[in-house]
């Protein structure tokens, strides 16, 4: 648990993901509720790397931090181990975006791979799972509007940009988006199903 002191010590900024982040205190806010009670002390904290401002509060100043806001991006564990792991890579190398692009890729592809598609170029696949059904036609054309193939279009042009950091978090926001829409979703129905029929 981080303390509320004038650094605040997180594993990573929850805006630009960099590694143990210089989190220096900005501000000092006390507040409370409308009867003068749950009396909390906020501290605003601002990330050298990016810029981002976290807000974290405890009941002293010097205490162990209650709440801090935002909090850090987590893979939901219903996306299989593989693409989690590669995707929760991704979010946590988003400062530096052709890795976190090339990691989102490899998040989507092992996800294709789980549910069976395994042949041909990534898009391909995507276009596969479309026709399959298994996926919306919605879901590949966003697919072919970002650049999970950055890595692909690099080899074939040399003058190609590197990606930046909002196509990374395009990426990241697609790999989640298939993640939500191919694993955790149907569990959560399943799970649901199987409590409604138990409650009956």
């Amino acid at each position: 648990m981080p303390i509320l002191n004038n650094n605040l010590d997180l594993e990573t900024c929850p805006h630009c993901s960099v590694a143990k982040p210089l989190l220096t205190n900005m501000r000092d806010i006390e507040t409370a509720d409308h009867s003068g009670s749950m009396q909390r002390k906020w501290r605003i904290y601002i990330c050298s790397n990016c810029g981002g401002l976290v807000t974290a509060w405890s009941l002293a100043f010097g205490a162990g931090v209650m709440q801090h806001f935002p909090q850090s991006q987590v893979v939901h564990d219903d996306i299989p181990d593989r693409a989690r792991d590669f995707l929760q890579q991704a979010i946590d190398s988003l400062h530096a975006p052709a890795g976190a692009v090339m990691l989102s890729a490899s998040s989507v592809d092992a996800m294709l791979k789980e549910k069976g598609y395994k042949e041909g170029s990534l898009y391909s696949r995507i276009d596969k799972a479309v026709s399959d059904g298994a996926i919306t036609a919605d879901m590949a054309v966003w697919a072919h509007e970002i650049r999970l193939d950055a890595n692909d279009q690099r080899h074939a042009d040399d003058n190609a940009g590197l990606p930046t950091q909002e196509d990374a978090e395009r990426c990241i926001e697609f790999a989640k988006a298939l993640g939500q829409f191919m694993f955790v979703i149907p569990r959560r129905v399943s799970r649901g199903i199987a409590a409604a029929t138990d409650e009956g």
